[in-house]
């Protein structure tokens, strides 16, 4: 009788990633996965700290498995991820959650497997916190769960101590994979079908700088745009601080690089950037922004936004949606400032109230959404290419993105998942589109 894993994951991509390895790991070991707690052997919540709900969102989960647990003495219950790694964190999880099994940090993911062994093994709890990075392992080989779609880290944690951010505590510095191993694993990814690649890192322009070889981002960008091959390739994090015009022109020359490039501007009042750390200002944004359109006209450029950071005034704020009206992003992923313990902002003097944070944020989607609308409207009428995606069962039709990033949903009679299909848009439904399939390749 095989055993059986479920796996929750919190966050960001980097997190859907790291739960394939640990479902390769788990894989491996002669595990299947499940859809229900109470099928499961081992239960994993791979959590997230970033954003305030994510972490609400996994300790709400981990408290409903007490009564499982108790009915299932031998069910294994780990808990993993950034939210482990913060300070006293592990222990006072340990404290609330008495059933959890296996509290493990960011560090040593990878040895997932050994440290369940161990588990089972000794039947006693285990918490292994490291508190420096770890070397990069390359001998795990994610089981991928998002196809067509593939992430592939390039590099892992950040230098850069934003004050709102807490990646920096709990996933390190940065380290970047050696080129070769991103390479043969992107070959690979290519030859078992997969259709678009996405390059992660929470700084992805930094690539390179630790390896002492000379090969940076754009380097990285040309060598993959030298694979052969039918696919698309994505990237993200920027920091608009280290955006140079090398990683556009390499961006612009790549066969493969989408049209797209996420800048995540977090702000557009320069005194709320600076108490940021985010070294940048409003000109250079925008310098920025002029220099991608020049090289690529068509480029799509989406951003991240942050409300109601400590002491933002009403005229910080309409220098945000300012600066969102003058650029008119093809799309914006909007958050309300929440504090994250062991960051600088979250002891700033000046917290904001949470019914302006609240008005804030609705202003602000409120003009992001014209926008979309206003941008989604431009597609009526021409034909995209659309890379197929998946099938949505409650409007029963299949979706997918084009390259700049726009949703559109159509009809097939056969399945479609994983093909490039030439999409005539018909219509509109508010950011996505709507439309009928002309051709179908690949």
């Amino acid at each position: 009788m095989n055993k059986h894993y479920l796996i929750h994951t919190y966050g960001c991509q980097m997190n859907v990633h790291e739960s394939e390895k640990i479902a390769g790991i788990l894989r491996d070991m002669g595990y299947a996965a499940c859809e229900r707690s109470e099928e499961a052997d081992v239960i994993v919540f791979n959590t997230c700290c970033v954003r305030e709900n994510a972490e609400q969102h996994a300790f709400g989960n981990i408290g409903m498995l007490k009564k499982l647990k108790k009915e299932n003495p031998g069910l294994v219950v780990a808990v993993c991820g950034c939210m482990t790694q913060q300070g006293r964190f592990a222990e006072k999880l340990g404290e609330t959650f008495p059933y959890v099994d296996m509290i493990i940090g960011t560090y040593n993911i990878d040895k997932f497997g050994e440290l369940l062994e161990k588990t089972l093994s000794t039947k006693k709890r285990l918490i292994e916190i490291l508190d420096k990075n770890g070397e990069i392992s390359e001998d795990v080989k994610p089981f991928r769960s998002s196809f067509p779609n593939a992430w592939v880290n390039i590099m892992y944690g950040c230098n850069n101590f934003c004050t709102y951010c807490i990646v920096p505590y709990v996933r390190g510095r940065e380290r970047s994979r050696k080129p070769e191993n991103i390479l043969n694993e992107i070959k690979g990814l290519v030859k078992d079908g997969y259709k678009e690649i996405t390059l992660l890192g929470q700084n992805v322009n930094s690539y390179g700088k630790d390896l002492g070889s000379g090969v940076n981002f754009a380097c990285l960008l040309d060598e993959i745009g030298k694979i052969d091959g039918c696919f698309r390739l994505r990237f993200m994090s920027n920091h608009p601080k280290d955006l140079t015009e090398d990683v556009v022109l390499a961006v612009k020359r790549n066969k493969h690089a989408c049209r797209a490039i996420h800048l995540p501007v977090q702000s557009g009042s320069d005194r709320i950037l600076s108490l940021m750390n985010r070294r940048y200002d409003g000109k250079q944004i925008r310098e920025k922004v002029a220099m991608i359109r020049k090289h690529i006209p068509d480029c799509a450029i989406t951003t991240d936004l942050i409300v109601g950071f400590p002491t933002e005034t009403d005229e910080d704020f309409s220098d945000t949606l300012a600066m969102v009206k003058e650029i008119r992003f093809d799309g914006a992923f909007t958050f309300v400032y929440s504090p994250r313990e062991g960051t600088k902002a979250a002891v700033m003097d000046g917290q904001i109230e949470p019914e302006i944070k609240k008005a804030r944020i609705m202003k602000l989607v409120d003009v992001q959404n014209g926008i979309n609308r206003d941008i989604s409207a431009e597609y009526v009428g021409k034909t995209v290419e659309i890379l197929v995606e998946d099938y949505d069962e409650k409007r029963k039709c299949y979706l997918g993105r084009d390259e700049r990033g726009r949703m559109a949903y159509f009809n097939s009679d056969s399945n479609i998942i994983g093909k490039f299909a030439e999409v005539e848009i018909t219509s509109t439904g508010g950011m996505s589109l709507i439309g009928n399939v002309v051709s179908i390749k690949g």
